[in-house]
């Protein structure tokens, strides 16, 4: 049973939490749940954090000491321990703060956003080629890149992909206010259609229930739903630096012959390219990568601000969002319901 249901709610009631609640697990919303949230909520204390934390630095310390001692490249330090730091955050995710649900659900949605290559591709990459080539044929670009170490290289990509995720951060939340001030009886409706949810917010409206006194979503529901929009969005961004990545190198590999690329680099011994393939080099790789992070960025930042890319790539994040909204307010009306409510 569900903890913190009310006793004697109706069994319609409860039964509809209970789909609700199966619902919002299967769409990496587990947060919405009480007994879940509760469960993070304990997770997030300083003193179950701090040793797991510790292990991790420690590990960490070791192995980029190791690395750097084996390779002699000082640079590689920072990679490692980033890369530790990541992989027990996530670890921990899945353990103690319940994420599991999330994560399923954030790959499934990734898997299953290939299908919309095709539309992101044809409709973003050409207005981001006519800004990015111009920096992809570009001698200093390739200067800039060839002299990156590896570890430089995946740290810059790093810091291009923060930025990316922390201006989400920042107006995902002013996107969440906007929606949940804007919940009535139409909103409900058009948000819970196809849901569990669905015949419950018809009973509710005709009952005289007003679900949009639970509209507002704070606390860890408004973590969750932050976090789910993140994955929507970064998933198309994804996608579009995935397709920037190829075409340059298909680009590059087609126009860029090894000796324009030594000459642009500058390096003493030439590219590094691959014999079978004579225009293929590590410095092409290099630069392709460089400039999918920073395409990346460029079009996170203005599918959200730019109204072109807005109507066409951030509408898929308000979707989710509109309904995430409405189905945690009507969830919450039932939850709090009063046993003498007519069914």
């Amino acid at each position: 049973m569900t903890d913190g249901l009310r006793p004697g709610l109706p069994a319609a009631d409860r039964d509809a939490v209970l789909e609700a609640e199966q619902w919002f697990r299967a769409n990496g919303l587990s947060y919405f749940v009480p007994d879940i949230r509760e469960s993070v909520r304990e997770g997030l204390q300083v003193r179950r954090i701090l040793p797991p934390l510790l292990v991790v630095l420690v590990l960490a310390a070791a192995a980029a000491w190791l690395v750097v001692t084996l390779v002699d490249e000082g640079t590689a330090g920072p990679a490692i321990v980033t890369f530790f730091v990541v992989v027990g955050a996530l670890v921990y995710a899945l353990t103690a703060l319940r994420a599991r649900p999330i994560v399923v659900w954030a790959l499934g949605r990734t898997f299953g956003s290939l299908k919309l290559l095709v539309p992101i591709v044809s409709r973003a990459l050409p207005l981001l080629l006519v800004f990015i080539t111009f920096l992809f044929i570009n001698a200093e670009a390739w200067q800039m890149t060839a002299n990156l170490t590896a570890g430089t290289l995946w740290l810059t990509v790093l810091l291009l992909t923060s930025l990316a995720v922390v201006f989400l951060m920042v107006r995902l939340p002013e996107e969440v206010d906007r929606v949940d001030d804007e919940v009535d009886e139409a909103f409900l409706r058009r948000t819970t259609r196809g849901t569990p949810l669905e015949d419950e917010t018809e009973r509710l409206l005709a009952a005289g229930a007003d679900p949009s006194e639970h509209a507002q979503v704070d606390g860890y529901d408004r973590l969750n739903l932050i976090l789910v929009l993140l994955v929507v969005q970064v998933g198309q961004v994804l996608l579009l630096a995935v397709a920037v990545f190829a075409f340059f190198l298909l680009f590059g590999g087609l126009v860029m012959t090894k000796d324009v690329q030594d000459a642009w680099t500058g390096l003493p011994g030439g590219v590094d390219s691959f014999g079978f393939l004579p225009n293929a080099s590590i410095e092409l790789l290099k630069v392709s990568l460089f400039l999918a992070s920073f395409a990346g960025l460029y079009f996170t930042v203005s599918a959200v601000t730019d109204e072109t890319y807005r109507s066409q790539f951030f509408a898929a994040v308000t979707g989710e969002l509109e309904r995430a909204v409405g189905m945690r307010a009507v969830y919450l009306t039932l939850r709090s319901r009063a046993p003498d409510l007519p069914d």
